[in-house]
């Protein structure tokens, strides 16, 4: 039998973590899914890319679907480039007056978030444009060859375009911008990357998307550079789609939420397979939990904010809190046990790793018998007990606590339980859903381990945990399409009836931007899109996004009664947003599940703690259950990519598409 080409480049997904660099690839031989888990290289994420993919396809050329945490890690940490904010003339500190809110009502005292551009690189310009598109005041030629001078010698890595009402007309941004192309430094301009009015959101986002700019371009172009002959490499969108690396380095705030996105993307569609269309993914990893609400589909938002920064392009709505399985256990200045934000990351990592020294809460499950220490990445990687058992004792001496180590251990798992569930409150009860409708979908490296008390805590029917789980993001990554998202800011008023003619015709208009855009980049295959219009009630300072459509004005009432419990059906309506979602659909080959254990060691008895008691349970491999077999707690589901606990009361079951479906059998009693 001939060999099969080696010339089709394969098709890898990466998603790269604070810990671990998740792989994910079909199989071309057998058609199974298979996964690859590395230790991240925090110093340079793409130097674990490169071993991935040297590791999986060696020479063959490859098309790499990549999630990345770069753009969020720069924001977090502060290490983006050097930016030059270019404004109304008047306007040039309203990035840092911002909106005048108080995140704390009562303290005098609190530190606001510094911007992002120094005082000494915000540049006014003499131009005005009124709140209709019409031109006031032009820039002139003399003035703008001062500015470019002014710039150049400040010597900025990317320049920030934001007009007032550049949205309603951008002539007189456009007109600065082509005066500042000759500096040849990266430029971001409000009309393209977002033309959409409040001011200081809009400007906002476009000095982020300056600001990681430089960082993005030359991470992008590492990744471009390791990959071999006839590969290619595509990056997530943080609105759950896929675009080129020439896109993602031209507009980075897009990614910003790269890697979880992908993981929502994984998490709707495998629990659809299930017959489960509403769903809250839970994605616990090694550094944070990104938790997120699937009412159907997933959803996009518009209002999200990242280092208390406020960003306005398309986000799938994900919730990140700092808990994560190398999250770091501490005492506070009253004694009390704290866990996360900080993490132990991939270096040192945990204490059962080999390098760290303070325990984690990878190091609690250990402690507690609900990580297996030999079957650790399918066995490939022995987690260290006695070494846990010991410096965890000496550092409880040295914090002078009196708790033993096993009550320590709880005491974490608890803490960071509450963590998460806090989370999980925030894009469900918050937001006006009843927990008890939804399944709980545990993905991430750790979140399968916490999944359980978590639902059973938020009175949640059942947990889903799809094949994989470790890697879901990944998966959810090659699962995905090609997105793009466009908008414009229409603040149009009506009645009872929609304008929908005029509608049309704006929509038609974003259609072909999509189309020209896809068309730009080589993009072949059928474009499909989704409408929507953001509304409000004239007089409300924000709005509720609503498919557009013939029921769209009877829907925006209904889904502002569900929000805000009351609706004002007589109340005139404002159309503020449009939005258009186009994409194209990518051709993924049909994958088996291969969840690889790396040795049959079958059942296994062991010893787990719950509720201060241990309990004798079984340790089974994931693989040796059959379709339809059950398994009761207390036991542990192991696999290469992630663990799952069964707590006493539950039950396991795999159903028909290779999920393990957990339920309550009996109500636990305090």
């Amino acid at each position: 039998m001939p060999a099969r080409s080696t010339s089709i480049p394969l098709r890898i997904a990466i998603d790269t973590g604070g810990t671990f660099t998740d792989c994910v690839w079909i199989d071309p031989e057998s058609g199974a899914l298979k996964a690859l888990k590395l230790f991240s290289t925090p110093k340079d994420p793409s130097q674990a890319i490169a071993d991935a993919v040297s590791q999986i396809a060696g020479s063959r050329p490859v098309t790499l679907l990549h999630g990345t945490t770069v753009g969020t890690n720069a924001l977090l940490q502060r290490k983006g480039g050097r930016v030059a904010f270019v404004t109304t003339k008047g306007f040039e500190d309203s990035i840092e007056i911002g909106r005048q809110a108080r995140p704390k009502l009562y303290d005098f005292f609190f530190d606001a978030i510094e911007p992002l551009v120094a005082h000494d690189m915000r540049f006014g310009v003499n131009e005005r444009t009124d709140k209709d598109g019409v031109v006031l005041a032009r820039p002139k030629g003399a003035e703008l060859e001062r500015l470019r001078a002014r710039i150049k010698k400040a010597r900025p890595d990317a320049i920030a375009i934001s007009f007032l009402f550049s949205f309603a007309n951008p002539a007189n941004e456009q007109t600065s911008a082509l005066a500042l192309q000759r500096l040849k430094i990266p430029l971001s301009v409000s009309n393209e990357v977002l033309p959409e009015f409040r001011e200081y959101e809009r400007a906002s986002t476009v000095v982020i998307n300056a600001y990681l700019q430089p960082v993005m371009t030359q991470y992008l172009q590492r990744i471009s550079g390791r990959l071999g002959k006839g590969s290619r490499a595509f990056v997530m969108q943080s609105s759950g789609g896929l675009t080129s690396l020439a896109t993602a380095s031209r507009e980075p705030v897009r990614t910003v939420l790269s890697g979880p996105a992908g993981g929502v993307v994984g998490a709707a569609a495998m629990a659809q397979r299930s017959g489960y269309a509403n769903i809250i993914g839970f994605d616990m990893g090694g550094t944070s939990t990104d938790v997120c609400l699937v009412d159907g589909s997933p959803t996009v938002t518009n209002e999200a904010e990242v280092a208390g920064l406020p960003v306005r392009v398309p986000m799938l709505n994900i919730h990140t809190v700092g808990a994560g399985g190398g999250s770091l256990a501490r005492f506070d200045a009253g004694g009390a046990l704290r866990v996360g934000p900080e993490s132990a990351g991939a270096l040192p990592g945990p204490i059962c790793y080999g390098k760290g020294t303070q325990p984690t809460v990878t190091d609690a499950n250990l402690l507690l018998g609900r990580l297996p220490a030999k079957r650790f990445l399918g066995g490939g990687f022995e987690l260290d007990v006695e070494r846990t058992k010991k410096l965890t004792a000496e550092w409880l001496r040295r914090q002078k606590s009196k708790l033993s180590v096993m009550h320590f251990a709880e005491g974490v798992v608890r803490i960071v339980n509450a963590n998460m569930e806090k989370a999980i409150r925030v894009v469900s009860i918050d937001k006006g859903f009843d927990t008890r409708d939804f399944s709980l979908v545990a993905f991430g490296g750790a979140g399968a381990m916490h999944a359980c008390e978590l639902a059973a805590a938020l009175e949640m029917p059942r947990v889903i945990v799809p094949a994989l789980p470790g890697a879901l993001s990944a998966v959810g990554i090659l699962m995905s399409d090609v997105v793009k998202d466009h908008s414009r800011t229409l603040l149009w008023g009506c009645e009872k009836e929609l304008p929908t003619p005029t509608l049309e015709a704006e929509f038609r208009k974003l259609e072909l931007n999509a189309r020209d855009a896809f068309k730009a980049e080589g993009w072949p295959g059928k474009v499909e899109t989704e409408r929507w219009l953001e509304m409000r009630y004239a007089g409300q300072g924000f709005e509720i996004a609503v498919p557009f459509g013939p029921r769209a004005m009877s829907q925006f009432h209904a889904d502002h009664k569900r929000r805000y419990g009351y609706s004002l059906v007589q109340n005139d309506v404002e159309i503020v947003n449009i939005r258009l979602r186009a994409w194209i659909r990518t051709t993924n080959p049909k994958a088996k599940n291969d969840s690889r254990p790396s040795e049959k060691l079958g059942e296994t008895a062991t010893e787990m703690v719950f509720d201060g008691k241990s309990l004798r349970g079984k340790i089974y491999e994931r693989t040796s259950l059959g379709m339809g077999k059950s398994v009761s707690g207390p036991a542990i589901i192991s696999e290469y990519s992630g663990t799952t606990v069964v707590p006493p009361g539950w039950k396991v079951t795999i159903d028909h598409v290779g999920n393990m479906i957990l339920t309550l059998k009996t109500k636990r009693t305090a």
